[in-house]
């Protein structure tokens, strides 16, 4: 049987100084890929009455997503970032309040989850967060954390309560610094971190240089990229990491074959524009080479 999988939080637009707009946000681009890849998955979110709002639904349903967890708010626009550029580098206006800080346990799934997944910018909101506490109520047999610390929107108490909340948390080298009692981002402080909040498993990313996954029966799995990647585009490769990972949960594949093939994922995803890809072909290799006996 298909365990089931939850993806609650943020879906927006990224909106750019030349007017163009890329569709995105952590737990989306999750539920995208898991959906490439072939996983039916319910993804929890909320979208204004706006044409941004129905381009998001159209988009999902050409990708043969479900949109019936997909909330509309009537009052509050759709997600939105304002990226822009200051000698080069980008900054990011992360529009508040918007629809998905809305998301009501009215509009809950009425079926369990197996797996439920969220990051911490989709519970900045007292209203979302209560939404997601009754979906962690519902008893799924794991909870992912995916910490995406993304200022002002975010406060040190506040995300360690859902790490405790948590079996499985995934984060980077610099947000491990900043939440953990060491202040440092090495081995020792993965493993101070996973044994202080009684993980099942952390999974640290450290971008070109690959991940490591520690586990709670003291295990640990390392996974390096390919010297010759070709990079076009990183936005969404930790979300692709992401995804792949929970694939592999729900499939009960190895660890360290999990981690393999997360990486070789997220290896193909730097070499496409955007974090949402919508050509089939992207994902039918992976799928193809996961099903092999």
């Amino acid at each position: 049987m298909t365990a089931s999988l939850c993806i609650f939080g943020e879906v927006l637009f990224d909106h750019f100084p030349d007017g163009h707009r890329v569709l995105g946000g952590a737990p989306f681009n999750v539920a995208w890929n898991l959906q490439g890849l072939g996983q039916d998955v319910r993804f929890i979110s909320r979208v204004g009455d706006d044409d941004e709002g129905q381009a998001i639904r159209e988009a999902m349903r050409q990708h043969g997503m479900d949109d019936s967890c997909l909330q509309q708010d009537e009052r509050l626009p759709s997600g939105r970032v304002s990226v822009s550029f200051s000698d080069g580098e980008p900054s990011y206006d992360i529009v508040a309040p918007c629809a998905y800080d809305n998301i009501q346990r009215s509009g809950l799934p009425s079926a369990g989850c197996d797996f439920l997944y969220h990051g911490t910018l989709g519970v900045r909101n007292p209203v979302a967060r209560d939404a997601l506490l009754a979906l962690q109520a519902s008893s799924p047999r794991s909870i992912f954390l995916d910490v995406n610390l993304r200022p002002p929107w975010w406060e040190k108490t506040e995300v360690l309560t859902w790490v405790e909340r948590a079996n499985w948390v995934k984060l980077n080298g610099d947000e491990l610094e900043q939440l953990s009692a060491t202040g440092r981002q090495d081995e020792g402080s993965a493993r101070d971190f996973l044994y202080k909040h009684a993980l099942e498993g952390l999974l640290l990313t450290r971008g070109s240089a690959g991940a490591e996954l520690f586990t709670g029966d003291d295990q640990h799995y390392v996974v390096t990229p390919e010297a010759d990647i070709s990079v076009v585009d990183t936005v969404g490769a930790g979300d692709a990491f992401a995804a792949v990972v929970l694939l592999g949960l729900a499939r009960d594949w190895p660890l360290q074959q999990t981690l393999q093939r997360a990486q070789l994922f997220a290896s193909a995803q730097v070499g496409q524009r955007g974090a949402t890809v919508a050509d089939p072909a992207h994902y039918q290799k992976f799928i193809d080479d996961w099903t092999q006996p």
